[in-house]
């Protein structure tokens, strides 16, 4: 079967199961350095980082991104773990080469650049003869099947990760379940490894191809995209009306086919995975009939401009963008939607300040930073934020956000 239930193949005997095994992960932002510390729980893990100050961090046992409880288990746990940046002494003698390198959509080509995962899997093919390579990076879809034809090898598979920002550790102890692509006779041992560093045995663990875990990757953040996506416009519908969002969305969460999950308005969706993922997925879609795909795309920048609007209807003189970062509890802004918003703003001729304590630049973007929270709080006589914080509560009059419920 090409996709099965992963228990029918697991190891056979108790001691094959607690047989320490090393692996090598590659990269250590979010997915990789929470792999890597649920790994070395029970196994040697050695991450490869060409980021020196994040070999030494990880040495030191500190975390180089924000996660409280990465940041925790790194500092307070014994764990098998040790970074570098020596590729050929981390992949020669590794059983496993986790490769967890980042992959940006780039606008010109319409796809994801997949060139640090290229480089990754031909240096450790190079290198070991044996291991097996497990791609977590997300790529587009039939991607490591080509890589497998390039290569006529099938020691290279996917294995895609579901990982909240901010919660990646919990999520690895803790998944939604486990995927792996089935082309190996080492898949199974692979999800294995995944299901014994869970909290819970029982996590539902499936074999399957790797251009269909591949698919299972981009079609369920895109769903969420979705999801985001309609409750923002939602918000939007009631923000025009004089409606109260909280009413409708409470009486819409209510049947249980809906639910109460990702449902609380925000600027629109961003951070590392769904704003790329939704693009790559409609561009997986070319010559293939779809209106829904490329909707969930075009309504995040809807959300933006329906927003930039409401701010402009304020008619302020200095914006004040309090934080940049996506989601409370992160040091993440990369694509946060916040900065779309800004940057419309801006267009419009109207004075921004930023604060946000992680940025060590006096300016982002041609807008001045301010370091001091009162001062910013006195500066600016409109305050923006995606999500409402205790620090703004002396300034209730003057902040403009539509989180609902207070949470991410």
């Amino acid at each position: 079967s090409r996709c099965e239930d992963v228990h029918m193949s697991l190891p056979s005997t108790s001691q094959e199961l607690d047989q320490k095994r090393r692996v090598t992960v590659v990269g250590a932002g979010y997915v990789g350095l929470s792999l890597a510390v649920l790994f070395a729980r029970h196994h040697d893990v050695c991450v490869l980082e060409i980021d020196e100050k994040r070999v030494c961090d990880i040495n030191r046992r500190v975390s180089p991104i924000a996660d409280a409880q990465l940041e925790a288990c790194l500092a307070n746990s014994c764990l098998a773990l040790k970074a570098t940046s020596d590729a050929r002494a981390s992949l020669t003698s590794a059983e496993f080469v986790v490769v967890a390198t980042p992959t940006d959509y780039d606008p010109e080509t319409n796809q994801f650049d997949t060139a640090s995962v290229d480089e990754v899997v031909h240096q450790a093919l190079q290198l070991n003869k044996s291991a097996l390579l497990v791609v977590k990076s997300t790529v587009p879809v039939g991607y490591t099947e080509s890589l497998q034809r390039r290569y006529q090898t099938n020691r290279i598979i996917f294995s895609p990760e579901f990982l909240r920002e901010g919660h990646a550790l919990q999520d690895n102890l803790q998944p939604s379940r486990i995927i792996v692509g089935n082309e190996a006779p080492q898949s199974a041992c692979f999800a294995e490894l995944l299901l014994r560093g869970a909290l819970s045995p029982e996590v539902k663990t499936i074999l399957m191809a790797s251009t269909e875990a591949e698919a299972v990757k981009l079609f369920a953040n895109t769903y969420l995209a979705m999801r985001v996506s309609f409750f923002n416009e939602l918000d939007s519908y009631a923000l025009a009306r004089g409606l109260d969002t909280k009413n409708i969305i409470e009486g819409v969460c209510l049947d249980g086919r809906i639910s109460d999950g990702y449902n609380n308005p925000s600027f629109g969706y961003g951070g590392y995975c769904l704003p790329k993922d939704t693009k790559q997925l409609l561009a997986n879609y070319e010559q293939i009939p779809q209106t829904l795909i490329q909707a969930i795309v075009s309504s995040n920048a809807t959300r933006k401009d329906f927003i930039a609007e409401e701010i402009l209807k304020r008619r302020p003189r200095v914006v004040g963008f309090y934080r940049l970062t996506m989601k409370e509890g992160s040091d993440n802004f990369r694509s946060s939607a916040i900065q779309g918003v800004m940057k419309r703003i801006k267009a419009r001729g109207i004075e921004v300040v930023v604060y946000e304590p992680s940025l060590k630049a006096c300016a982002f973007f041609g807008s001045r930073v301010i370091t001091d929270l009162a001062q910013f709080k006195r500066r600016a006589d409109l305050i923006v934020t995606n999500r409402q914080s205790d620090e703004l509560s002396d300034v209730l009059d003057k902040t403009f956000s539509r989180d609902i419920y207070r949470e991410n």
